[in-house]
């Protein structure tokens, strides 16, 4: 059975990213448990898709079950090492939130606009709490959980990385801390990878950079890639 790696980039240190992120923080309680493999780029300033790449390039010698993962989320399931392992037997990309479908000049996987309209829940998947720590101040339920998308959500990605070779698919690192999961999805997608959600407990405590200048640099970067 293939490792469990978590890859994961944080503008702490290694001691700071132990006592003050939120994952750090969450991960302490399995001490006692036998640990997954962690590469933690600390001190980071590189741009996500980079330090995913990095991650994917690793894995090449050390293949593993990658979960690409923002600093800022709790894991909050117990059970949240088997839930990894039934995501990557399921879908070849799985994530915790994701949208069914893909509309032209999408913004985001869960809006159909730049004006951020909501998509129809008919097509949402997925469930992730949002707070600091449990129980968390609120939960959003999209819609039910182990759908197969189009799009999902950059905050939590599992990928067997012996999959994402074979099919070539990588991180573009043109896009530095926006949109590098909406393009991870389309190049899936165009490499024919099953994508979808699984239910897995968490708490995130961020709710995203919507509609600031670097986003929207992002969003012009993508539609220039994609035309739509």
């Amino acid at each position: 059975m293939k490792p469990i790696r978590l890859v994961c980039a944080t503008r702490h240190s290694r001691e700071q990213f132990a006592t003050e992120s939120a994952l750090g923080r969450s991960l302490s309680i399995y001490r006692h448990a036998t640990p997954p493999e962690f590469l933690l780029y600390e001190k980071n300033s590189y741009g996500l898709s980079t330090v995913y790449n990095s991650a994917i390039d690793h894995a090449k010698d050390s293949p593993a079950i990658l979960v690409f993962i923002h600093d800022d989320i709790s894991l909050v399931d117990f059970y949240w090492v088997e839930r990894i392992y039934e995501a990557a037997a399921k879908f070849d990309i799985a994530g915790l939130a994701g949208n069914t479908r893909r509309v032209p000049f999408q913004p985001a996987w869960a809006f159909v606009n730049a004006q951020f309209q909501w998509d129809e829940r008919q097509y949402l998947s997925g469930v992730v709490g949002h707070g600091k720590g449990f129980p968390c101040d609120n939960i959003s339920v999209f819609g039910p959980s182990e759908r197969e998308c189009k799009l999902l959500d950059g905050l939590m990605l599992i990928a067997d990385s012996e999959r994402l070779h074979a099919a070539g698919v990588r991180f573009d690192e043109q896009f530095m801390f926006h949109f590098y999961d909406m393009d991870f999805c389309r190049q899936a997608e165009l490499k024919g990878l099953t994508m979808g959600t699984y239910p897995i407990s968490v708490v995130h405590e961020s709710g995203g950079a919507f509609g600031t200048p670097t986003w929207r640099e992002g969003y012009e970067r993508y539609l220039q890639k994609y035309q739509s």
